[in-house]
């Protein structure tokens, strides 16, 4: 290996080894712990060392909200390989998106409630997240009328699910009914309609 190669791969290292410590003190303390100087000592480099790597704390948050939409989209391409059914792909999708947003709460803020700089929505949006939305595209577009446009409902769609685990999680939203909130949103989006496909 050259020495090239040998600095690129330990640069690499960093960078994930700053991400991971972020990642993990975020998800124990919350983002307000997450501070420059406090990832300095988590993973025994300098401040100096640190902002060689990230101009500062947005652009780490920046960075693990990539690293979260690249777990995100794992996790729902597998309860969508994993369904039977054009309904029973969206609700496996929506149930497992609520639940990554419930289970992994600090991440989950990093991708679609912090205030980041990502492009969101645009083809300049990095691979990870053009990846998690294509993995709700999926199951929306068996579902999209003829005259609807598949991206608009998906986003429709994933703006429903964010609203659920934000407002579950701050306690405006009642946990004990979180399924059933599933079971209806479902419920509408599959009713019949005229569809380029069928449930």
């Amino acid at each position: 290996m050259s020495i090239q190669n040998r600095r690129e791969r330990e640069r690499a290292e960093r960078e994930q080894l700053i991400v991971t410590a972020a990642r993990e003190l975020a998800e124990t303390e919350g983002w307000d712990a997450v501070t420059t100087r406090r990832l300095a000592a988590e993973i025994e480099y300098s401040q100096p060392v640190l902002y060689s790597h990230f101009k500062g704390k947005d652009a780490i948050m920046a960075a693990v909200a990539v690293q979260g939409c690249a777990d995100l989209a794992v996790e729902l391409r597998a309860a969508r390989a994993s369904a039977r059914g054009t309904r029973e792909a969206l609700a496996a999708v929506a149930a497992t998106y609520t639940s990554f947003g419930r289970r992994r709460p600090a991440l989950y803020d990093a991708m679609f409630t912090h205030l980041v700089d990502l492009p969101f929505a645009t083809p300049e949006a990095p691979e990870p997240l053009q990846a998690a939305f294509r993995e709700i595209l999926q199951v929306i577009e068996p579902i999209t009328a003829d005259d609807e446009n598949p991206g608009i409902l998906t986003e429709t769609f994933w703006a429903a699910l964010h609203g659920l685990v934000t407002l579950t999680r701050s306690g405006r939203l009642p946990e004990p009914a979180h399924e059933e909130r599933l079971t209806l949103l479902i419920a509408h989006f599959t009713a019949p309609r005229q569809r380029r496909g069928a449930v």
